[in-house]
Formats: C-alpha cells, sequence, structure tokens
C-alpha cells in the first residue's frame, strides 16, 4: 500500500493554507455528524442521511429531490462521505497538494476553482449514467481538479510517497508529474472499464474524478495565463 505524504518545489509555500484547512474540517465535522447518527439512528438512519444530501443522477436528471431541491446536493455531496477509508484518502491528497495550488491562486480563487471543479466532476457522473439512482458523495472529484492543478501550476514539484507493508515502510521520492499523470490515466482505465454495467465501480466514480481532473486543468490553464498578461503588462 502506498500514500502520498508531501511534496517538494523549487518555490516555497509563502502563506498558511486556510482554506485548505477549513474544508479538511468542514468534511471532518460533517463525518463526525455522520458518525453520530449511525450510533444514534443506526444504518437506517445514517443511509436516510446521505440520501438527502447526496447527488443522485437519476433524480437530477429527472429534477426530483428527495429533501434538499436537486441543484443544492451538487455541494452537500461534496462534503459527504461513505466511510473512514474514503475520507482519510480524500483529505490526505487534499491536504498533501491542495496547500501549494492555494498559495499560488490565493484564498478567493482557490475556493472557487474547488467548487467548480466539484460541479464539473458531478456533472460529469451523471453524464456517464444519467439514470443511476446509486448515491454520489465526497470530495474526490473537487479534488481531482486540485491534482491538475498542481500538475500545470508546479510540474516541476516532487511528490513523496509513503509505500507501507506491515512491519516494513519507506518514502520515496516520485516527479510530481508522472505520479499525477499516472493517477489519471488509472481514472480513464476504471471508467471505461465501469461503461455498459453501472457508473460507478467498487464504489469509485471515476468520470467524476476525470470530470474534476479536466476542469481542473482548463481552470489553471485560465489563470496561468491570466497571470503571464498580467506580467506582461507590468
Amino acid at each position: 500500500m502506498f500514500a502520498p505524504v508531501g511534496t517538494e518545489e523549487i518555490i516555497p509555500r509563502r502563506t498558511f493554507p486556510a482554506v485548505t484547512a477549513l474544508i479538511v474540517a468542514i468534511n471532518i465535522l460533517v463525518f463526525l455528524y455522520q458518525a453520530f447518527i449511525l450510533l444514534t439512528e443506526g444504518e437506517e438512519g445514517l443511509n436516510a442521511m446521505i440520501q438527502a444530501v447526496a447527488l443522485v443522477p437519476g433524480l437530477v436528471t429527472e429534477g426530483q429531490s428527495v429533501v434538499l431541491p436537486f441543484y443544492l446536493t451538487f455541494f452537500t455531496a461534496m462534503f459527504v462521505h461513505g466511510g473512514l477509508l474514503h475520507i482519510a484518502s480524500n483529505m490526505i491528497y487534499l491536504v498533501v497538494f491542495g496547500d501549494n495550488v492555494e498559495d499560488l491562486m490565493g484564498p478567493v480563487l482557490y475556493i472557487f476553482f474547488y467548487l467548480l471543479c466539484g460541479l464539473a466532476a458531478s456533472v460529469a457522473q451523471i453524464a456517464a449514467d444519467p439514470t443511476s439512482m446509486i448515491p454520489n458523495v465526497g470530495a474526490s472529484g473537487a479534488i481531482a481538479g486540485v491534482l491538475a492543478g498542481y500538475l500545470l501550476l508546479l510540474p516541476t514539484g516532487t511528490v513523496r510517497i509513503l509505500f507501507f507493508l506491515p512491519p516494513f515502510s519507506r518514502i520515496a521520492r516520485i516527479p510530481a508529474l508522472f505520479f499525477i499523470t499516472l493517477w489519471f490515466i488509472l481514472q480513464i482505465f476504471g471508467g471505461a472499464m465501469s461503461l455498459g454495467s453501472s457508473s460507478e465501480s467498487g464504489g469509485v466514480a471515476y468520470w467524476a474524478h476525470v470530470g474534476g481532473f479536466l476542469a481542473g486543468l482548463a481552470l489553471a490553464f485560465v489563470y496561468k495565463q491570466i497571470m503571464r498578461w498580467r506580467l506582461a503588462w507590468t
């Protein structure tokens, strides 16, 4: 097993990643609330809560709602997770890559970047299977956009990877270009394998990852071009 634990860049981070920390905190608080519901109301109560705030492609395409208006679930679904491993992996990736993207973009642009990538991820998942009644939750689509932003804005960065097979572990350094590109290729492969059967495979919304990543590339490219134009005119 492996997990990214940090990055190394030529340009060090200059500011505290307040928005990234806030997003992580909100996700953790929501997950603790989910755990509270599970303890007090059981699995039935937790499933009802998730169904209420999750994005369900079939309901969105029909304009139907469960509790919240369907258009609000595009946002609420980003802050709900399906289990401890789900939220842990998402938050690790967000902390590792999000701080540097926020540092370059600034907190205001970064929060819009994050949310737009999350929205694009949901649109991609709906397009992949518009009749699916499987609830979609999680921050992974938005975080896929963050990975794309890091790739485009910091292409020479290095990712520190912790490889662990208890009781052995070691840290290796891998070029971010290789690590993130390989990650994206695996998402496309997983999405292609899921076509014709279900939009999700093993609980992973691959097309949301692809959609969020492509949105992140496009938005980061626009940001990079604007910054170049501003420098050229100063």
